[in-house]
């Protein structure tokens, strides 16, 4: 792949406007290695479009403790692209699935069914594709006549990493009830990740309570994130887990900038102070989680 395209997800979000979309300087380095639990590497999100190729992400992120990936692919190109880049980068492993605001798009083309049936080959196709996902539920971009479909979805992927034994890596907007209740009704997976946790302390406790790992963003870093702070100092250490979601969600002071994986320490050092917890300490703590979660190290 020579470093790897990058892609444009279609309906993605805007390149900001008038923001500043400088690529964010490097932070420190971490003093015990990490895990960018969750990344887009396949996905552009600047106005010149390629800012940052797979090879250059893998090695700044390496050059500050951040020493492995999971590559997301939420389409059925994002999800070959992963498989792809898994099998190239030893650094990275991957996760495919149907994003929740997929499925409504491809039920109206008539299409999940074929789609659906794509994502469970890829998840099969070999052992550095460690998840299924993102899936999940959003009901924050599709409205109730999509709901139906991506319940669906969901109810199908969530079957498909069991059968697979693959990591569960749900996406949740403004819907952990219903989350809830398909994962009671389907049967809860050996592994599950919630992905971008955005839930209060409660949601947390639901959560753990059902065996998940729960992986925070830089939206902890966020001024108004008392109840994911909350969450988080809730969460025992053997639970907690970091993610970039990037090119997405950069953590404060560089909120609405490109994000990458070498910025994942700016969001550990922040979770350590709101935890109360040594840096260090934090940081092998998610190493370890990470290994548990994605079903062995690689």
């Amino acid at each position: 792949m020579s470093g790897g395209p990058t892609r444009s997800r279609a309906g993605g979000r805007a390149d900001g406007g008038g923001r500043d979309r400088e690529r964010p300087p490097a932070p420190e380095p971490l003093p015990h290695p990490v895990v960018d639990n969750h990344c887009h590497l396949d996905i552009a999100d600047g106005p010149d479009g390629d800012w940052l190729p797979t090879e250059r992400a893998v090695d700044a992120a390496a050059a500050v403790g951040v020493t492995r990936i999971v590559q997301i692919g939420c389409d059925l190109p994002g999800a070959r692209w992963a498989v792809e880049a898994a099998a190239e980068h030893p650094a990275l492993v991957a996760g495919v699935a149907l994003h929740p605001n997929e499925a409504p798009r491809l039920a109206a083309e008539g299409r999940l069914e074929e789609a659906l049936a794509e994502i469970a080959a890829l998840a099969a196709s070999g052992a550095r594709v460690r998840a299924v996902g993102e899936t999940g539920l959003d009901y924050f971009r599709t409205g109730e006549d999509g709901r139906a479909a991506q319940q669906e979805s969901f109810r199908r992927h969530v079957a498909l990493a069991k059968d697979l034994d693959r990591t569960l890596v749900i996406h949740d907007r403004d819907a952990h009830d219903d989350v809830l209740a398909i994962l009671d009704e389907e049967g809860v997976p050996d592994r599950v990740v919630m992905h971008c946790f955005s839930g209060d302390a409660g949601f947390a406790r639901s959560c753990l309570d059902r065996g998940a790992w729960l992986s925070f963003a830089g939206t902890v870093t966020f001024r108004n994130a008392d109840p994911v702070r909350e969450a988080l100092r809730l969460a025992p250490r053997d639970r907690v887990l970091v993610e970039t979601d990037a090119p997405y969600l950069a953590p404060t002071p560089y909120r609405g900038r490109p994000n990458a994986s070498y910025l994942v320490p700016v969001t550990v050092r922040s979770m350590a102070q709101t935890r109360g917890q040594d840096l260090a300490e934090l940081c092998a703590d998610i190493d370890a989680n990470t290994d548990a979660a994605f079903g062995g190290r690689w």
